[in-house]
């Protein structure tokens, strides 16, 4: 991969994070009291998600 594409891969992995974070903030914001039992799996999704781009950054040297 060239560097351009070792950046778009950045990005979209950081854009998966920011999609389940934005998901964690839905439910606080507007269904906490109904969907509150999915924030544990959510969370191990956000942090897995933000161990692979950091992973891959390093990797990568970017």
């Amino acid at each position: 991969m060239d560097e351009k594409e070792l950046k778009k891969e950045l990005a979209r992995l950081k854009r998966i994070a920011v999609e389940i974070a934005g998901e964690i903030h839905d439910i606080v914001e507007d269904t906490l009291w109904v969907k509150y039992e999915e924030l544990p799996i959510l969370s191990a999704k956000v942090v897995e998600a933000v161990k692979e781009a950091e992973a891959f950054k390093t990797r990568h040297g970017l």
